[in-house]
């Protein structure tokens, strides 16, 4: 054991001794024998990490006067599995400062140390508590505690904390440590009931819910490295100096493997839950008094999810890798109907309700099948510094601190202050400041554009918290509390996302600024409006090959995507063509019908369309119901409430249908139909409208113009009487005269509802009578459909 890793180890067991909240807070840990038990040793996250992380805890321990037995265990049978174990044991390597000859040494006691062990049954954890009882009594050594890592699926942790409980808990003074990996629930509920049932077998102090992230070096760096320059962040660590704050992890992998895992969970649950919220406490928590108390720690992280605003789905954007499904189908043995909606990407904005953060946006982002592998946080200042000329200067630049998890361009874990902030002091021996560097840039600015700082040695994320485990020290692990609380953050807004449509992406390079974001206000929303496709395309791996799908239905155009780009993409196109028509002759002359079809347009045209050219937009009604214009069934009511009141259109370019006259409702004698038809015929020209945009109802009628109505006996006329079935009977709509003069005619249809209807209309032919829509045929216009998924596939 080097002198410098003893060192390290003697600090970090009297930090945790004296303020860690373990069992051994009166003094150091007791020394004595410890039993080492993996329960799932032969498995993937054992292999990669485990057994080397429990080698260097070996390895640092030789000569402290602690003994250890290390435990694989498993389902299988001992002779079956205690081969791999030994080829996985083999692999652990030693550090750089190891002579090959003391490696060896080291390797060959480790391996004479562990065995395999079958765990299934109560009796098999009966006969592991005996056999350690045996071994401790022929040696006559005391035992100092026993340590179990249960890295098996979550639900199997009740019934193995159970057994662990009435059979491996020793007598005395030994410690009993129970570490448990993610994920600790599905949502709020979930994780009560877990907690509860293990409470049942386990004390609160007794387990250590691992976040491996709590282990990265940099990311344990972010509270002393607050309160080593706190005389610098002071002053600028608030609202006025923030300009805002990003939490980000991105993935080059797919999920392949780990389908059955990962599609009950998603990138949310996997990631932005536990990882990124993590981070994003120590980055906004106010500083403890004593960083050694995880007491301390705990209640300022809790003060601040208390402070959390909730979180919204207009808050959060998700995004689904385009090869995902098939993965799905592939791995679950789903038919190629089955769609998953399980997001692989999110980006999601959260602010904190304190006087010290108002209005700071926060955005935690994570995906797969993004760019790079890469992780970092960054608080991004603003900077009044305006440089007319000298904009290489280094206070023109962005002032930031980056707090770099590794991977990507830097290829080492790093804390980064942009040196038009301060230089950053360095009091802790395991952290340098580096001075040479390499030519890469991170995140806008030349890395020599930083003070930088490195640990003084690499350590994985793993071996750092399995000697933490060790020493009793619980700051990075998740307490009870902790977990709950997080989880009552990010449930409602799972539960709001629980139908949302991902946007799909084709993954890696080819993603481009798809999955870019803007912030606005308290919302978020991609940058990038949807990408159209050929149905011969929808196999295809471009970045202009998914998302929307362009095609024909009924000898027409036809758009389809999911329901919020699918209404992105009309809000576009109908943006797209009054700015054409502005331009061409000054006035732009919309038509809307009614009903639930066209809210969500509505919503979107008023909340995302600011440059819309209202001032010289008319908008006409296609239909009404023969109501007074203030009732609730009223569809320009509807309008009026949902799109016109919150744009800046003139008044007297608003054209609600003249359904009540002289105190009655769509009298014939008041001759209404016409005075609209009078009032089209003198603004419009050539009673054209540049745009009509329509729904279809279940038995196939569109405006107000229904089955059986004898739509041909109004002949050119513009506007008619109409009889529905449904209470109101008595309508007033356009006629097929009036839509068939039109430049462009949109036909919405959205629901799952609408797909019989979708699958009738694309068989019948032409037969206005019985299928009205079938007589929307413009003369010299355009005809677009535009059918969400669920309409369109069912």
């Amino acid at each position: 054991m080097s002198v410098h890793s003893m060192i390290v180890l003697l600090l970090l067991v009297t930090l945790c001794a004296h303020g860690g909240k373990g069992e051994e807070s009166a003094g150091a840990p007791r020394s004595g024998h410890v039993s080492v038990v993996i329960v799932g040793g032969t498995g993937d996250l054992a292999k990669k990490y485990l057994w080397q992380g429990f080698f260097e805890l070996y390895v640092h321990q030789v000569g402290s006067g602690n003994t250890f037995s290390f435990y694989g265990g498993g389902l299988s049978p001992a002779d079956a599995a205690t081969p791999a174990l030994f080829e996985i044991l083999k692999a652990v390597s030693c550090s750089k400062d190891a002579s090959e000859e003391r490696c060896a040494l080291l390797k060959e006691q480790f391996l004479r140390l562990a065995r395999y062990r079958q765990l299934k049954t109560l009796e098999d954890y009966q006969a592991l508590a005996e056999h350690i009882g045996r071994e401790l009594q022929q040696e006559g050594i005391t035992e100092a505690g026993r340590l179990f890592y249960l890295s098996l699926p979550a639900f199997a942790y009740v019934d193995v904390a159970d057994k662990i409980n009435r059979s491996c808990r020793p007598t005395g003074g030994p410690w009993l440590r129970v570490v448990l990996e993610k994920p600790f629930g599905h949502d709020i509920r979930s994780a009560e009931v877990l907690a509860t049932q293990l409470e049942g077998s386990l004390k609160d102090e007794e387990m250590y819910r691992i976040d491996h992230y709590l282990g990265k070096q940099v990311v344990a760096k972010i509270l002393p490295f607050r309160v080593e320059n706190k005389k610098f962040l002071d002053p600028i660590w608030n609202k006025h100096h923030i300009e805002r704050v990003e939490i980000v992890m991105k993935e080059t992998l797919d999920v392949k493997g780990r389908i059955s895992f990962y599609d009950q969970y998603g990138v949310i649950r996997d990631v932005l839950q536990n990882h990124l919220t993590e981070v994003m406490t120590l980055l906004m928590m106010r500083l403890p008094t004593n960083l050694s108390s995880s007491e301390e720690i705990l209640q300022r992280k809790l003060q601040i999810f208390s402070s959390m605003l909730p979180l919204r789905k207009n808050q959060a954007v998700v995004g689904q890798y385009q090869a995902y499904q098939t993965t799905v189908q592939q791995e679950t043995n789903k038919t190629k109907d089955h769609v998953s909606r399980t997001p692989t990407y999110a980006a999601v904005l959260a602010h904190i309700d304190e006087a010290q953060y108002e209005g700071v946006p926060i955005l935690l982002i994570s995906g797969k099948m993004l760019d790079e592998r890469v992780g970092y946080a960054r608080i991004l200042f603003k900077n009044d510094v305006f440089c007319l000329q000298s904009r290489d200067g280094v206070h023109c630049k962005p002032k930031q601190i980056v707090f770099y998890f590794g991977h990507g361009s830097l290829q080492y874990p790093a804390v980064l202050v942009s040196k038009n902030l301060f230089r950053p002091v360095v009091t802790d021996s395991e952290w340098t400041e580096v001075t040479e560097h390499t030519d890469v840039n991170i995140l806008g600015l030349p890395i020599s554009d930083y003070y930088v700082q490195t640990p003084t040695e690499q350590k994985e994320a793993y071996s750092e918290l399995i000697s933490q485990i060790f020493a009793g020290c619980k700051n990075n692990f998740i307490s009870t509390e902790n977990l709950l609380a997080s989880w009552g953050l990010w449930t409602p807004l799972l539960n709001s996302l629980a139908g949302t449509y991902p946007r799909i992406y084709p993954g890696g390079g080819d993603n481009r600024d798809l999955l870019d974001i803007r912030v606005n206000g308290k919302d978020v929303g991609y940058t990038r409006e949807v990408v159209i496709i050929s149905p011969e395309q929808m196999g295809a791996t471009s970045a202009n090959s998914f998302q929307v799908m362009q095609g024909n239905f009924r000898r027409a155009d036809m758009v389809s995507a999911w329901p919020e780009e699918l209404v992105e993409r009309l809000a576009a196109d109908i943006q797209k063509e009054a700015e054409a028509a502005v331009r061409e002759g000054n006035v732009f002359h919309l038509a809307i019908s009614g009903g639930s079809t066209p809210l969500a347009l509505f919503h979107r045209l008023a909340l995302h369309h600011f440059s819309f050219p209202w001032s010289h937009t008319h908008v006409w009604m296609v239909d009404e119901r023969c109501v007074p214009l203030t009732e609730p069934e009223s569809n320009f009511r509807g309008l009026h409430d949902h799109l016109l009141q919150h744009v800046r259109i003139p008044y007297f370019n608003i054209h609600p249908m003249p359904v009540q006259l002289n105190q009655r409702l769509c009298v014939e004698e008041d001759r209404g139909a016409a005075l609209y038809e009078k009032e089209i015929s003198g603004m419009v020209h050539g009673s054209s409208f540049h745009f009509v945009l329509l729904g279809v109802g279940y038995d196939g009628h569109t405006a107000s113009l229904f089955p059986g109505g004898k739509a041909d006996e109004v002949g050119e006329g513009l506007v008619a009487l109409t009889e529905s079935p449904l209470k109101p009977h008595q309508r007033m709509s356009l006629t097929f005269s009036a839509i068939n003069r039109a430049r462009t005619v949109a036909l919405l249809v959205m629901g799952k509802g609408k797909h019989e209807l979708i699958s009738q209309l694309s068989r019948v032919s032409d037969k206005p009578d019985k299928w009205p829509v079938t007589g929307v045929k413009p003369a010299d216009g355009r005809l677009v459909w535009y059918i969400d998924y669920d309409a369109l596939l069912g």
